[in-house]
């Protein structure tokens, strides 16, 4: 049974868009999900597990990243309140994750069959079919996520790569001033440089004008040169 007090995060998730929570709760009842609850930095999933359920984030964040042999981590993306994650693998299960998830604060995750919400019941209710068209529209919004990563991170220099996400975090949030889900190491692993160069790069960015910021809050600026 799914406390009451998350039927909140449910309705405001993209995964049950335009869905009630009357039709939620009866959604539940036919999907049959799993609460689970983790602490800071705990691995939910690693590279090489086999899925079937969509992870949903109810209550803190989670990071997806790509580890190489040695422990050097990239991230991919992170899911906060109302996210999902892991449902591109969970709908072809017999492929291995090549990510892992991992815990950044305490979380609680529920996990939604993947078979079971792309088979509608016999009573094929039409909520069920909204539901399964916002899952298809949330694969659709990752692909164009990655896009965008690989648009940050395709750019040659340090302080372009941070200039191009910090405009597109600003876009995101329709305005100049924005807090960011990575401290200074996530953030590095996000945009694959490295953090003491990261660091200095905006320092730099703040000395010219461009922004200011205190730990993972900006505010971007247009500068001003002088006559």
């Amino acid at each position: 049974m799914i406390p009451i007090s998350y039927l909140s995060v449910l309705k405001q998730s993209c995964l049950f868009h335009n869905i009630s929570e009357r039709e939620i709760e009866k959604l539940l009842s036919c999907l049959m999900p799993q609460l689970r609850t983790y602490q800071k930095d705990e691995y939910i999933l690693h590279a090489g597990d086999l899925l079937n359920s969509a992870g949903l984030v109810l209550s803190g964040s989670v990071h997806i990243l790509q580890e190489d042999f040695w422990g050097n981590r990239s991230i991919i993306g992170t899911a906060r309140p109302g996210e999902v994650f892991g449902e591109t693998y969970a709908c072809t299960p017999s492929e291995p994750l090549a990510v892992s998830v991992i815990t950044a604060e305490p979380v609680s995750v529920l996990f939604l069959s993947v078979a079971r919400l792309l088979h509608t019941c016999p009573s094929t209710c039409s909520y069920h079919s909204r539901l399964i068209y916002n899952l298809l529209a949330l694969l659709a919004e990752k692909n164009r996520m990655l896009t965008k990563k690989i648009e940050h991170i395709s750019r040659k220099t340090t302080r372009e790569k941070l200039l191009s996400y910090l405009s597109a975090q600003s876009i995101r949030a329709g305005s100049p001033e924005f807090t960011i889900p990575f401290n200074r190491q996530q953030l590095a692993d996000y945009l694959s440089v490295d953090r003491s160069a990261m660091s200095t790069e905006l320092s730099r960015l703040q000395r010219d004008g461009l922004l200011s910021f205190s730990r993972n809050h900006f505010i971007l600026k247009t500068p001003v040169f002088p006559e």
